[in-house]
């Protein structure tokens, strides 16, 4: 009876690997944004956390922003201009109260990350994307699909207004 209880417990934990894993690659593929070329790097769910935005306007969007470790690295020690190699992803999503933690607070006060909306990415080549301030820059819709190139036009004019190398976050420690 212990070996099947074993057995049983084994396969669910693979099981459960397999299944965390599966979206945890970010859906890479192989189809590159136009412009800059760029896809969405395998494994980057798995970076680490650089800070959390919430956006209101036409965005109303909650973000993560992440970091490769060149990218961690650069944030960590104050590092400008960035290194080429550094990465950058914002995962977004839409954001809905929390009738569950409202129920707990008594008062409408506290939103949960709602569905996906996009993935945008920072690739620093200085290089290979001199004209756009040694970024390329990268937008993947919910579904996976990359953004166009009209979209893309206008990432480069709005980053070069951060006063830190074309980059808007700050690091949270």
């Amino acid at each position: 009876m212990k070996r099947i209880v074993l057995l049983v417990v084994g396969i669910i934990a693979v099981a459960g690997v397999v299944v965390s894993l599966a979206p945890a690659s970010g859906r890479a593929d192989d189809q590159a944004v136009p412009i800059f070329g760029i896809k969405i790097p395998a494994g980057y769910r798995d970076w680490r956390l650089v800070s959390v935005a919430h956006e209101e306007g036409n965005l109303h969007s909650f973000a993560a922003i992440l970091g490769n470790d060149v990218a961690i690295k650069a944030y960590r020690q104050g590092t400008l201009p960035y290194p080429d190699g550094s990465i950058i992803a914002a995962l977004h999503y839409g954001h809905v109260p929390s009738e569950e933690n409202n129920k707990v607070f008594g008062d409408p006060q506290s939103f949960v990350p709602g569905p996906p909306t996009n993935v945008q990415f920072m690739v620093k080549d200085s290089k290979k994307y001199a004209s756009t301030g040694g970024w390329g820059f990268a937008h993947f819709g919910a579904d996976g699909k990359p953004g166009g190139e009209a979209l893309l036009k206008t990432c480069a004019p709005c980053h070069a207004m951060a006063s830190r190398d074309f980059v808007f976050t700050r690091y949270a420690p």
